[in-house]
């Protein structure tokens, strides 16, 4: 496989290899790919989090129940619920 990258990101891999944290620059690509994994499965999650919240909040306004919420609200309240 071949890949081409743009000048500062050649430049970024290259001294992530000079400051010795990686033996080459396959394993720069490779931990960068992995995170960017890592970090897709995470917003998939608050995607999908955010989805429930949705239909919870749908079905609540369908049934007449729902509160009166701004969207300041609705938005700090997927925050705390997105930090645990």
């Amino acid at each position: 496989m071949h890949i081409s990258l743009t000048a500062a990101l050649e430049a970024y891999v290259r001294r992530k290899v000079e400051s010795g944290l990686y033996n080459n620059a396959s394993e720069v690509i490779r931990e960068a790919l992995r995170e960017r994994i890592r970090v897709e499965h995470i917003e998939a999650e608050d995607l999908e989090a955010l989805r429930a919240q949705v239909m919870v909040g749908w079905e609540q306004a369908e049934r007449g129940e729902l509160a009166e919420w701004s969207a300041k609200d609705f938005i700090a309240e997927l925050d705390r619920e997105r930090r645990g």
